[in-house]
């Protein structure tokens, strides 16, 4: 099962603000939706277990995921790859990200997800509907976490 999707934020913060804060692991887990555990594995990597529910099936799904910043700070690519409940996914996602007018910064972000076994053989539309929220709820996490109060300064 191929999915793929896009879409748009806005945020109330200068580029630099918005690129230190997706460049940052602990912060982008932060955004992920129903994370029950992150861990940090290096300055561009985590891995994460999360709650999913497809249908009546609930269960967790571990995942990897690898950022993978651009140079020029003007995109950021990420990779997902796990699985749970005997399947297995594979996302990519990109953001290009540009000075707004006002002194904000524009996401415009595609991603793109494959899934095998049993839960997509039978999760059609369910799987869709969550893999949608769970992508699109994170930008939208970024949006919020950078517009509620400043953002945590990375370690180094």
């Amino acid at each position: 099962m191929n999915l793929q999707y896009s879409g748009h934020e806005e945020i109330p913060a200068g580029r630099e603000v918005v690129w230190a804060f997706i460049n940052e692991p602990r912060n982008v887990a932060g955004c992920m939706p129903d994370v029950l555990e992150s861990t940090v594995v290096d300055a561009h990597t985590f891995d994460a277990v999360v709650q999913v529910a497809v249908g009546p099936v609930r269960g967790k799904f571990k995942f990897h995921v690898v950022l993978d910043p651009q140079s020029g700070g003007d995109r950021m690519n990420m990779k997902i790859s796990g699985g749970g409940l005997g399947s297995v996914v594979d996302l990519t996602a990109g953001s290009d990200i540009a000075a707004a007018p006002g002194g904000g910064t524009t996401l415009d972000w595609k991603a793109t997800a494959t899934m095998r076994g049993p839960v997509a053989a039978i999760g059609g539309r369910v799987i869709d509907a969550q893999a949608k929220r769970i992508i699109t709820t994170t930008f939208e996490n970024v949006k919020t976490r950078l517009t509620a109060s400043p953002p945590p300064v990375a370690a180094g």
